[in-house]
């Protein structure tokens, strides 16, 4: 049965460095034979259809772009349904209609704990928030990420954020 997916790599196209061309991850994508592969900006959100878990898919994705740009990136694979739970888990949905980027949708490929939000809430102002929702860390940034301390991420494991607008956007292109 072919399902929807999202891939969201972690790292790339910042400041000029390990760049991924959104046009070439796409036919990287075909070449692997998934299917209907589109993407959201230029930050490595990459929805399509396949058939694999998302563990096989996460590996392939991963030798595949290291064998075709020379560098190792860390992908994260969610189904249409995990991704769709995600945005209705969504604890900042005040915060979100009012500063949509300031509220991040941090996962990882490990389940957040209590002590990953304990380690973040001990970094946070007290404009800031931080709630877990199943395997996910959910940040509100009250004054915005860039002025933060609190990070984006939880530990030294692999993670990766998105903001409230490219959560709503994967999961729209995810219904299409």
């Amino acid at each position: 049965m072919v399902k929807q997916f999202v891939a969201l790599l972690r790292g790339i196209n910042v400041g000029g460095h390990r760049k991924v061309p959104m046009a070439a991850l796409r036919d990287l994508a075909g070449e692997l034979g998934l299917e209907a592969p589109r993407t959201y900006v230029a930050s490595g959100n990459l929805v399509f259809a396949g058939h694999d878990a998302n563990t096989a898919l996460e590996s392939r994705f991963e030798t595949a772009i290291e064998e075709r740009f020379g560098f190792r990136v860390d992908v994260i694979v969610r189904s249409k349904a995990e991704w769709t739970a995600y945005r209705k888990s969504n604890p900042f949905v005040a915060e979100s209609e009012e500063t949509a980027n300031f509220v991040m949708l941090c996962i990882g490929k490990q389940p957040a704990t209590d002590a990953h939000v304990e380690a973040l809430r001990a970094r946070a102002s007290e404009k800031e928030k931080v709630e877990r929702r199943g395997d996910a860390i959910w940040i509100w940034f009250g004054e915005g990420a860039g002025r933060s301390k609190i990070g984006s991420v939880p530990g030294k494991s692999v993670w990766t954020s998105r903001n409230w607008r490219t959560v709503v956007a994967i999961d729209e292109m995810m219904s299409d």
